[in-house]
């Protein structure tokens, strides 16, 4: 019984992995057709919902379950976390820092993906579904995704999300470099330029250690990965990838010797800071790259806007250590009516304005955690993959708040769940 349940919950989280990387245009599109959009954008949370009594049944039904939840410090520092969004957010709720809305949709997007993270662990133990198909279940979409970029950059009018519901209400539906028309940037499904970058930067190192042993295939999706990339405009994204790529010829080459590889990330450097410094002048890469192009019609630079909103955040992090309460910083931030929203560009200092230096700490922990379970399993693809990819994603959230979004954030912890488990230390 145990087995079947936990089978039959597999099926309901591949469902939802398969479903996310396409969860900004189905949302907006239902959203705008049926109206209701709040309702539709938790739509993966209703059905989580709907499956915790049974995850808790299994829980229930499995020893295994039970003693890993007993004994894992992961689970232990998730719910000092959420004590302390507790905690800080009724005290934020009596001192009218924040609104309920806005309280509860932190709430959400703040603990919902360990959550997912812990109920994909526990069903992983009793079902290899997951794990066994986690290549299809990750690649198909995103090939998907990429072939949608592509049409999107060739052949779509540059507006042609508005026939799903995109709007300046919803979702723009297009976006620009500095605000120049001659520099659209591919979103494909996701919500932007910057989470589809985001996105990459797990799809491109999956399609590597995937179809490795398909060359010919293997160039093909790297090819079209890249040219969606480029197009993206995701300078976070382009750097998050080539931290997870380096990463990734680390953990393949690791015989090599100290030497060689000193020689070969310092070669890199090299040829990235030249290559930097030559484009200083060229006309295109100040545009794509640089973000500092005369002919911009943005009255201020997205390099200065991205900047300031780091110093207040780290401003505010430093004046309130202690923090503001969930929802008083982020995207929940926006539902706070009559007050400014407070957008850090920096997902470590969102957290530290709405639960504070603890908060960022038992975060960061987490963090350390997950990752050195995936170090010690970085023989099995998945769990290197995830190692890699978290790299770059942890370079990501630096400046942007990457996992606040439904897409990246379910689908890595997700599958991350699914690598750790079963959780038996393969080396202490």
């Amino acid at each position: 019984m145990v087995n079947r349940l936990a089978a039959q919950l597999s099926w309901v989280f591949a469902l939802i992995l398969v479903l996310l990387p396409f969860y900004a245009l189905l949302t907006t599109w239902a959203g705008s057709n049926f109206g209701d959009l709040d309702i539709w954008r938790v739509w993966p949370e209703i059905i989580l919902l709907a499956a915790l009594p049974f995850s808790i049944g299994l829980v229930w039904l499995s020893k295994e379950s039970r003693t890993w939840l007993k004994n894992s410090w992961i689970v232990r520092f998730f719910v000092f976390y959420v004590l302390l969004h507790i905690g800080l957010g009724v005290w934020a709720l009596n001192q009218h820092h924040v609104i309920f809305t806005a309280f509860l949709y932190a709430f959400i997007i703040n603990l919902r993906f360990i959550g997912f993270f812990i109920l994909c662990v526990i069903v992983s133990l009793h079902s290899d579904f997951l794990k066994k198909y986690w290549q299809k279940i990750l690649l198909i979409p995103g090939a998907i995704v990429i072939s949608f970029g592509i049409l999107q950059k060739l052949i779509f009018p540059y507006d042609f999300l508005r026939h799903f519901g995109y709007s300046n209400q919803t979702i723009p539906p297009y976006q620009t470099v500095d605000a120049n028309l001659d520099f659209r940037r591919i979103q494909s499904t996701l919500r932007g330029a910057n989470p589809l970058g985001a996105y990459l930067s797990l799809i491109i190192p999956g399609f590597i250690l995937a179809l490795r042993k398909n060359r010919k295939l293997l160039a093909a999706c790297l090819l079209a990965a890249f040219y969606v990339l480029f197009y993206s405009y995701s300078r976070s994204a382009v750097g998050g990838i080539v931290l997870a790529l380096l990463l990734l010829l680390f953990i393949s080459g690791g015989r090599l010797k100290a030497q060689k590889w000193t020689a070969a990330i310092a070669s890199l450097l090299i040829i990235v800071v030249g290559g930097l410094y030559y484009l200083r002048s060229n006309q295109f890469a100040q545009d794509t790259l640089f973000h500092t192009s005369k002919s911009s019609s943005s009255p201020q630079s997205s390099n200065q806007l991205r900047f300031d909103a780091i110093k207040r955040g780290a401003n505010d992090v430093f004046h309130q250590p202690i923090g503001r309460g969930p929802g008083t910083a982020g995207p929940a931030s926006f539902r706070n009516f009559g007050q400014t929203a407070r957008i850090a560009e920096d997902y470590y200092l969102q957290i530290g304005q709405e639960v504070g230096v603890i908060g960022i700490l038992i975060f960061l922990t987490i963090n350390f955690l997950v990752a050195r379970q995936l170090w010690f399993r970085r023989q099995d693809p998945l769990a290197q993959l995830l190692l890699i990819s978290l790299f770059g994603l942890s370079f990501i959230n630096l400046v942007s708040h990457a996992w606040t979004d439904d897409t990246i954030a379910y689908i890595w912890w997700g599958l991350a769940g699914v690598a750790l488990a079963p959780l038996r230390p393969v080396r202490q």
